[in-house]
């Protein structure tokens, strides 16, 4: 009890979640026995660090940040406008096929988030779209970034459970693409509502080949890192690895837009964001090691299965866990507290590992744009200006229909594993 006032006291005001989630760990390594338990702090946060497929995560996020600084975004952006900016609010429906052209680039929800607000939502604006709506639509893509592989969350998840990387990178990409298709029906079912501009000259097929080719560079490097860890020629962390070696050859013999100072920003930045990912993960290694201590996650899932032992009630009782919690937590804080807790239970009515990964990340990604905390309704506030509670307010139709398809692929595991049964990972 004193751990869990000690940890949301920190939070109310104002503690970052990894440290509040370190003191309070430190308070109940002191109550197991003072100390002794105090000493073996260092080396639990050591060990849950030491796991070699975590050196992916810097890896691709320097890759995003050369493909950012180099243009390709502004490219993806162009192409994706092509193809279907002759619908009925076509920039809306272009924001989201951008997003799956870009999740191949990034795997964060945020950096998705802040590209497309610095550039797309305002020339949505220009175009005659509320801000608010097209703040919505961007946050709405956002999370498209990392379900579609590569994908951090994966990657720690994965590592923290055993479970192969490559069939959760797998698992993510049919539920990615039909994020994109569902929210470009609610775009399409609410364009008229929402006075979305008419639709304009469809674009030429040589418009289209010129620009495909203009974008062919950047769209290969999903294939490459997919293709390479899916057909077992490179593990995800020397997918990651050859992503910003073609990055870099990219930006330096190609486009020759990258130098040594831009180079250091992007290596500056790469370790700020890394670095709070894994201060979160080391102190939240602490914490989850006092709750296996005592017992926590048995008690918790002992707790759930009495409600009901039926498998589809309980599956919604973890979503709904998930996604009230991501309201309020940073989601690899919550991955790695909540894992031990909550995969017993996924094992108890028979789900299997990946299925109950992709359940698990499609809902911690849905509550990335979930007010009060959501991460992406953040960025997207504050590098457009625009109020947090009014994008939140237009975000409602995509939030509802985000939740259906988590639904579905949670409660449909032919369709959650076809992809990775396919390909050999399930």
């Amino acid at each position: 009890m004193l751990v869990a006032v000690i940890f949301f006291a920190l939070l109310l005001i104002g503690t970052p979640i990894g440290f509040a989630i370190g003191m309070a760990g430190l308070a109940g390594m002191v109550g197991m026995g003072g100390s002794h338990f105090l000493a073996m702090g260092p080396s639990r946060m050591f060990n849950s660090l030491d796991i070699f497929p975590f050196l992916a995560m810097p890896f691709f996020i320097l890759a995003g940040e050369i493909m950012n600084h180099i243009g390709i975004t502004q490219r993806l952006m162009r192409f994706a406008h092509i193809l279907v900016g002759h619908f009925r609010g076509g920039l809306a429906h272009a924001n989201m096929v951008a997003s799956v052209m870009f999740a191949g680039l990034t795997g964060a929800a945020t950096a998705d988030a802040a590209a497309f607000g610095k550039t797309l939502v305002p020339e949505m604006v220009r175009q005659g779209y509320r801000r608010d709506y097209a703040c919505a639509v961007t946050a709405a893509g956002s999370i498209i970034g990392p379900t579609i592989p590569p994908s951090g969350i994966m990657v720690v998840y994965g590592s923290l459970m055993g479970v192969s990387i490559g069939g959760l990178f797998a698992a993510g990409i049919l539920p990615g693409l039909v994020i994109c298709l569902v929210c470009m029906a609610v775009i399409a079912l609410g364009a008229a509502r929402n006075g979305l501009p008419k639709a304009e000259k469809r674009a030429t097929v040589r418009e289209v080949l010129k620009s495909f080719l203009h974008s062919i560079a950047a769209l290969a490097m999903p294939f490459i890192i997919l293709g390479g860890i899916l057909g077992g020629i490179v593990t995800p962390t020397e997918a990651a690895s050859v992503a910003v070696a073609y990055a870099l050859l990219l930006g330096v013999f190609v486009y020759r837009n990258i130098d040594f100072a831009a180079l250091c920003r992007m290596l500056l930045r790469t370790a700020i964001i890394s670095g709070v990912i894994f201060v979160i993960i080391a102190f939240a290694s602490l914490l989850g090691w006092w709750m296996s201590f005592n017992r926590v996650p048995q008690a918790i899932a002992e707790a759930v299965l009495a409600i009901s032992d039926n498998r589809y009630v309980v599956i919604l009782l973890m979503i709904a866990l998930l996604l009230v919690v991501g309201m309020v937590m940073d989601i690899t804080a919550i991955l790695i507290i909540l894992t031990p807790v909550l995969v017993p239970i996924a094992t108890q009515i028979g789900l299997e590992p990946i299925h109950a990964g992709i359940i698990f990340i499609l809902a911690l990604n849905i509550s990335l744009m979930t007010p009060p905390v959501g991460a992406c309704l953040f960025v997207l506030s504050s590098v457009t200006g625009e109020k947090l509670e009014r994008i939140a307010i237009k975000l409602w139709p995509f939030l509802f229909a985000e939740v259906a398809i988590l639904i579905v692929f949670a409660f449909w595991e032919d369709v959650a594993l076809f992809v990775p049964r396919w390909l050999g990972f399930a």
